[in-house]
């Protein structure tokens, strides 16, 4: 078997769900962050508060 054709290791498939994660609590983060802005504010960056509320892993954070 060559390199190419070998599943991923033990080590690179924990560091990858280990990236993912930490990818899907950054983006709950940021939209959580982004719901507390006003509408105009939103707006203005080329958000909606219907899109950010579609997303499945949006939490709504106050600061």
């Amino acid at each position: 078997m060559t390199a190419t054709n070998r599943k991923s290791g033990f080590f690179r498939s924990l560091l990858d769900a280990i990236v993912e994660a930490r990818q899907r609590e950054a983006n709950r983060y940021v939209n959580g962050v982004l719901l507390a802005f006003d509408d105009d504010t939103l707006l203005r960056y080329g958000y909606s508060r219907a899109e950010l509320s579609k997303r499945p892993n949006s939490i709504r954070t106050y600061l």
